[in-house]
């Protein structure tokens, strides 16, 4: 295999003062067959000096290549580089035509066969440096330019990209000329895709997806068109620059390995957002945010853009922020914020307590596979938490003054942390730059603990901070409601400013029963309650009035939990007793999510899950009572979703799925149907031959991916064997099969058949990765690490692998971070 350099801070800063790039004319041919397509290039660029310099490509075949009409030597391709030497000051011409492999792993150019219908479909995934696997470019962020697409595609087909396409006869499309953009927002997608049209403050607006799922798009067209609009028309509310490019599509797109991509003017999602079967409103709305962040990124992102990886921040942390503050004030999901501070904020705590902990604006992003690393809670979650901490402190208006006089100054331009401090400087008298070096520049979670005092008819409150950042916090007062003691009653809430600049001032009145710092969940920090607010929300969760301070409070059980400072089974006695009460989809969703992965699953020894999984399974039969007057349908979904997934015997719920309906609904979609016959297959209850019968009955993508998962799920030798050759035997699998083989092989019932295994996962992911790359490699650390096995000679196998194997970075990574979740539950299980 030919080796692939990865481009280094150093090359592009240099290559970015050598080059000015103006121009990409790009042909691509999709009717050579099925392995390969064609790809010629067209880069007008000029040289400010005399130098050397490259371009990256990575063909199956390089035919041909031309400097001002100069054959270049296809032989010193060395890997992904394709040198230019000997260049002189001045314009220059280079002409490359190759021959491009499809990929089957969600980068490059992805091909897809809908095993329900036998169409076939292609789609551009180009982040973070995979335009080079379609054509050839100078793959770097800061080297915008204008693309013009012509596409060749099969009979039947429409070709998707940036800007409005037209069919001009015989299979070729022509899509207008960008603005100037970056390589890695070129986007193309092809197939016989079904499309939903319409047209929006003069601009075209469509809706596209596989045709085998064209009726489940139109059932959802008008809603995912309304959220568009609004949030279209709520963006030209706050930006003063206008939406950049000329049309808005939107492609959910098969086997996509992110949630989507703010490709300009086509913005791809993965089509499971294509809802086959039942969803909670909670989920809607995450479909919803997504439209939302991706449509933030026209602007924060597309139309200026970070200059270098380490200002990853400057795109996901912005689009995080807008999208759900978008979504609040512009369509019916007012209440966004309590599913990002119960799903987002975790997956940011955690990942900023690993020791692959990094700021949001990190100093040292040296190469782009480091920056695809950056890629992660951090960046997002805790981003967006700061800037939500930010527009608390400075105030919207002088927020959103700073991010116009941003997009002004450096519109189709790009752009980095500090002169986006500029922008906001610029609209405030408040030291920017100082809050950017404490919030943007450090690593770590901050820990607010309270301590609260009382005397006759006075209270106070002091606020402890572990850690460096100031804190803009609501402080909210709780009483318990003498009428109903299950209840309580806010009192009041302040906000003040941690740390303290001086002694508590005395509140006038009797100690609450709940002080909770954070109230409103306006900051980033862990929070630690006194001991009697502690004993009120073990005892009274479910009676706070709002769903943000539950949220907090949720979190605040979980990251105890975490740190050995509340027993497991202690949060499990808290849900048991609060969740029959709770009315919020997402904090119900949360918790059971937390109980049954991370108590259940790592941090309660394997003798005590029974007891943990019988606990859940009550409690999704009690949710299943309390919704039996049909008025709840996503608490409902949930709560049987659930029960299936804890299911310590199979009587139930096969008769579930022999009967095809829960008793009182829902009757069971493809989802559940998987759903059921996969837990059937942890217990033992189900076989192959009952796995082909339901492929039978759902052959769709989904359907395959069920039955690889099941397959893998069975606890049999042979089973277990196959699943393992299918993993990292053989390069056949797709991304999204890799992944349901992953999800069904490991399971805590089946400990001692996969044993063996165990040993043998390291050795066997750092071959795959090799092989087949970053996206493969994400999948086997993520899914096919043996997340159950917590003792420390998994630990010591893990350590070892890190010492001696030299993973690739996408998996040394993802190893790291597992090493270090299965320590910490090692260490509550000793706590």
């Amino acid at each position: 295999m030919a080796r692939m350099s990865v481009l280094t801070r150093d090359e592009a800063q240099n290559r970015a003062q050598l080059l000015d790039v103006h121009r990409y004319t790009i042909e691509l041919d999709l009717t050579t067959g099925d392995e390969t397509f064609d790809s010629r290039t067209l880069i007008r660029f000029s040289a400010r000096t005399d130098a050397d310099t490259f371009v990256e490509l990575k063909p199956a075949e390089l035919r041909s290549a031309t400097l001002d009409g100069q054959p270049l030597d296809t032989g010193t391709l060395d890997g992904n580089r394709l040198p230019l030497r000997n260049l002189t000051a001045g314009e220059h011409e280079l002409r490359v035509d190759a021959s491009m492999r499809y990929s089957r792993t969600g980068e490059g150019m992805h091909r897809f066969t809908d095993p329900t219908d036998g169409e076939t479909y292609v789609y551009t995934q180009l982040f973070l440096d995979d335009v080079q696997r379609v054509f050839a470019a100078f793959d770097q962020p800061d080297l915008k330019a204008v693309f013009e697409l012509t596409v060749t595609a099969p009979e039947g087909w429409t070709v998707l990209a940036n800007g409005i396409t037209e069919h001009t006869g015989e299979g070729v499309w022509k899509a207008a000329p960008t603005p100037l953009i970056s390589t890695y927002l070129v986007a193309v997608a092809a197939g016989p895709w079904h499309s939903v049209r319409t047209e929006h403050r003069g601009l075209p607006f469509g809706i596209h997806c596989r045709r085998s799922l064209a009726p489940y798009l139109d059932t959802d067209a008008d809603e995912l068109l309304d959220i568009t609009r609004a949030c279209f028309d709520r963006y030209h509310e706050k930006f003063e620059e206008p939406y950049p490019f000329d049309s808005y599509d939107q492609a959910f797109v098969p086997e996509f390995n992110a949630g989507a991509m703010e490709n300009p003017g086509l913005v791809t999602f993965r089509d499971e957002f294509v809802y086959r079967s039942a969803v909670t409103d909670t989920e809607r709305q995450t479909r919803a945010m997504v439209i939302a962040h991706e449509m933030a990124h026209m602007w924060f992102g597309d139309l200026v853009t970070l200059r270098w990886w380490d200002d990853i921040w400057l795109n996901e942390s912005f689009a995080e922020y807008m999208g759900y503050q978008t979504l609040t004030e512009a369509t019916r999901f007012t209440d966004t914020w309590t599913d990002f501070g119960v799903t987002r904020k975790p997956w940011g705590y955690d990942a900023d307590q690993r020791p692959s902990t990094h700021p949001v604006a990190p100093k040292d992003v040296e190469d782009t596979a480091s920056a695809l690393l950056n890629f992660d809670g951090i960046s997002y979650a805790k981003g967006a938490s700061a800037l939500r901490q930010l527009v608390t402190w400075l105030g919207e208006k002088d927020f959103l003054a700073g991010i116009n006089t941003h997009f002004a100054r450096h519109r189709f331009a790009n752009a980095a942390l500090a002169d986006f401090i500029d922008s906001l400087a610029s609209a405030t008298e408040r030291d920017v730059h100082a809050w950017a070096d404490a919030w943007l520049r450090t690593t770590g979670v901050d820990t607010l603990t309270a301590s609260v005092g009382s005397r006759p008819g006075q209270w106070t409150l002091a606020l402890d901070r572990t850690g460096e950042r100031p804190h803009r916090v609501t402080v909210g007062v709780y009483d318990r409601d003498l009428h109903d003691g299950r209840r309580l009653l806010l009192r009041e809430r302040y906000e003040t400013d941690v740390p303290q600049e001086a002694a508590p001032e005395p509140h006038t009145g009797t100690r609450p029963a709940l002080v909770v710092p954070n109230d409103l969940d306006l900051t980033y920090a862990k929070i630690r309650l006194d001991d009697t607010s502690l004993e009120t929300v073990l005892r009274g969760l479910s009676g706070i009035p709002d769903t943000l301070t539950r949220a907090v409070m949720w979190n605040t059980l979980r990251d105890m939990v975490r740190d050995g400072e509340l027993a497991p089974a202690d949060y499990l006695a808290t849900a048991a007793a609060h969740l029959p009460e709770e009315t919020d989809l997402a904090l119900v969703q949360g918790v059971l999510a937390f109980a049954s992965t991370h108590i259940a699953g790592r941090y309660l020894t394997p003798d005590r899950r029974p007891a943990a999984l019988a606990t859940l399974t009550e409690l999704c039969r009690d949710l299943i009572r309390r919704t039996e007057d049909g008025d709840h349908p996503g608490l409902r979904l949930i709560a049987v979703r659930h029960r299936i997934d804890t299911a310590a015997h199979p009587d139930t719920i096969a008769a579930w799925l022999a009967d095809g309906t829960v008793p009182g609904g829902p009757e069971l979609d493809p989802e559940l149907r998987w759903r059921i016959l996969a837990r059937l297959a942890v217990l033992g209850a189900t076989d192959e031959a009952a796995i082909a019968d339901e492929l039978a009955r759902d052959p769709s993508a989904t359907g395959q991916e069920g039955a690889a998962r099941c397959r893998a799920a069975l606890p049999d030798e042979d089973a277990k064997a196959r699943a393992w050759d299918a993993m990292f035997g053989s390069d056949d699998l797709s991304n999204y099969l890799f992944t349901a083989t992953a999800q069904g092989f490991w399971q805590p019932e089946q400990a001692d058949l996969v044993q063996p295994y165990v040993s043998r996962y390291f050795k066997a992911a750092v071959a795959v990765a090799a092989r087949r790359g970053p996206a493969i490699a994400e999948a086997a650390g993520r899914w096919a690490f043996p997340a159950h096995a917590v003792d420390t000679e998994t630990l010591k196998l893990g350590e070892k692998c890190l010492r001696k194997a030299d993973p690739i970075p996408a998996l040394r990574r993802k190893l790291v971070d597992q090493l270090d979740d299965l320590a910490r539950a090692l260490r509550v299980r000793e706590a």
